[in-house]
């Protein structure tokens, strides 16, 4: 896993370098993350999270349509993963816990492992979390090569298929902080507290605006 963490790292330090002061100070201090290009007006053109539709724990499809204007955040992972899954969803149910009742506010977490995460174990793996409904926290599952497709190309993370890795799969441990205009504003180590930490003091600087 450490090469994950690795890519991430890059992510987050290009992401501050290449950030204009006077933009931070207008986005709250969070940057936007992954590229950007100039169209034909000269106007920037930022990174964006692709079109999608999953089913989640309740049989529910849930598109880019359903976040537009929300903040949410992101992550992957697969219910039988015998690695940082478990920590990674105790560190999750911290941010669900503190944003649940905001309605501006989702988590979409991604199997990444759906012929076996069926709508009806992601509804079980979400009761036994203590997560009663989709309201706030989506576990979703879909066609697995449009689930690896978007955690590589939009969200710019690690989900795919591994033969070599404990449970058969490689995925990050990132939780990924996206804003209304489907843009990433944040990556954090799941796996760390303090990391959770700040992502928790994040979420409100998007909220605000």
């Amino acid at each position: 896993m450490n090469r994950t963490y690795i890519l991430l790292g890059l992510l987050v330090t290009l992401g501050f370098s290449c950030q204009p002061a006077s933009e931070k100070i207008a986005s709250a201090e969070l940057p936007i993350l992954g590229e950007r290009y100039a169209d034909d007006n000269q106007d920037t053109v930022y990174h964006r999270i692709a079109a999608f539709a999953f089913v989640n724990q309740v049989g529910d499809t849930i598109s880019n349509e359903d976040v537009e204007d929300k903040i949410y955040v992101a992550d992957f992972f697969f219910t039988s993963c015998p690695t940082i899954c478990p920590i990674m969803k105790k560190e999750m149910l911290r941010v669900y816990e503190k944003y649940k009742d905001q309605p501006n506010f989702l988590i979409l977490s991604h199997s990444i492992d759906p012929t076996h995460d069926t709508q009806a174990v992601l509804k079980d793996y979400a009761e036994k979390l203590g997560v009663e409904d989709a309201s706030t926290w989506n576990f979703l599952t879909g066609e697995q090569e449009k689930i690896y497709e978007i955690g590589q190309t939009s969200y710019l993370t690690t989900a795919m298929a591994d033969q070599q890795e404990p449970g058969g799969f490689l995925h990050s441990g990132a939780f990924l902080l996206i804003d209304g205009k489907g843009r990433i504003r944040g990556v954090y180590d799941g796996t760390k507290s303090d990391q959770v930490d700040r992502l928790i003091s994040d979420i409100p600087k998007l909220l605000k605006q």
